[in-house]
């Protein structure tokens, strides 16, 4: 491999939205910086079965449950 081509790959703290503080390697920052999460796998969606509330931008979800009502939906 080449010399030199590589990022610094080194420690960093990350804070989760329910402030836990995880040690992690990444090449982001620099040794002992600490990264900020505004979504992590304990808030988002996507991890928590959908216990979180979506947010209907411009009603498309009204409009999708509308039009596809008696389907199962």
């Amino acid at each position: 491999m080449k010399k030199d081509i590589h990022p610094d790959y080194h420690l960093i703290e990350v804070k989760l939205t329910d402030g836990t503080v995880v040690q992690m390697r990444s090449t982001w920052g620099k040794e002992g910086d600490t990264l900020a999460l505004e979504i992590d796998p304990s808030s988002h969606p996507a991890w928590t079965g959908g216990g979180q509330r979506l947010v209907d931008t411009g009603g498309r979800v009204s409009k999708f449950k509308k039009k596809y009502e008696g389907l199962g939906f």
